[in-house]
């Protein structure tokens, strides 16, 4: 099965295009938001600024700073906020020397223990001189955040997309940053987190009354984002079901399964992994409990298996 049938197979895509959303209120996006394609924020105000993830690669991560020393010219980002511990948003963290990095406290323990693991995934990209930079400054439930007269809300919610998601709210200008808890024309993924966790959190997400969503990758969207990523979630559930009750594995469930409206989602690959995460939970795995590593290396080699090869990554 293809990645998608518009997303070209070479590296790398092109750099990210920046759109201010709100007064001084920029969403980073890297299209086509696929693997190791994540989206950032850079947040302006009184002189002072803040970013909302990094990026991959070091080539992506300086064209982030670059941009963000555009925005605001008087000084480099002070604050970095890591919306979780994978590599596409947090490789760049150490090119930012100036910025308290800030995370949930497990995002830093996370980090740490997965180092540099994801280059290895995709050996032929070029990751340049990426080095491992965790938070520095981390917290338990929230965290408030003052750029300049700007309020910037962190709070933890999950496990979802893994155990340690940070979304970002500017109650003011009604932006919400969700990392990867929602994916905006790209396929979730919760191997690291939870089925059930993420359904939940879309309920928090929800309740914020976000005019503008900035996903962790894909476009900038509205809420209405919310009902897809949930309706893609609820179908992995059934397919899950169904599959137990046929006797199948994960991977002979994601064979026979049908995406329906979500089949256009980039990476669906990612069905497979979900799959097991979903097979877990109707096993009786709270939303807490992380799948043991046997099953996890399992699952995304049964995944390139599915996918008929190693995914796509255009970092």
């Amino acid at each position: 099965m293809p990645s998608s049938p518009t997303v070209p197979t070479t590296a790398p895509a092109p750099f990210a295009e920046t759109t201010e959303i709100a007064d001084g209120v920029h969403a980073y996006v890297q299209a086509p938001g696929g693997w190791c394609l994540n989206n950032a924020g850079v947040i302006v105000s009184g002189g002072e600024s803040a970013l909302v993830d990094t990026a991959a690669t070091e080539a992506r991560a300086r064209h982030l700073r670059r941009t963000a020393l555009r925005l605001n010219p008087q000084a480099a980002p002070r604050t970095v906020v890591n919306t979780h511990f994978h590599g596409d948003h947090v490789f760049g963290n150490h090119l930012f020397p100036e910025a308290v990095l800030v995370g949930h406290e497990r995002t830093r323990t996370e980090m740490i223990a997965s180092g540099l693991h994801l280059t290895g995934l995709w050996p032929d990209v070029e990751w340049g001189s990426v080095e491992l930079a965790p938070p520095t400054l981390t917290y338990a439930d929230a965290l408030t955040l003052h750029i300049g007269s700007l309020r910037a809300e962190l709070e933890h919610v999950g496990p979802a997309h893994t155990s340690n998601d940070t979304v970002v709210w500017l109650p003011r200008q009604r932006v919400l940053f969700t990392g990867d808890l929602v994916m905006n024309g790209v396929t979730p993924f919760c191997l690291m987190g939870s089925i059930a966790g993420s359904l939940r959190a879309l309920d928090r997400l929800r309740a914020y009354g976000a005019r503008t969503v900035v996903p962790g990758h894909g476009p900038v969207c509205g809420p209405e984002v919310f009902d897809a990523v949930e309706g893609y979630l609820r179908l992995v559930r059934r397919a899950a079901r169904d599959g137990r009750r046929a006797g199948r594995t994960p991977l002979e469930a994601a064979g026979a399964a049908s995406l329906g409206p979500y089949a256009a989602l980039l990476d669906p690959e990612r069905l497979v992994p979900n799959l097991h995460r979903a097979y877990a939970e109707l096993d009786g795995a709270a939303a807490d409990d992380p799948l043991p590593g046997e099953v996890m290396r399992t699952a995304l080699a049964e995944m390139i298996e599915h996918h008929g090869g190693l995914p796509c990554c255009l970092a």
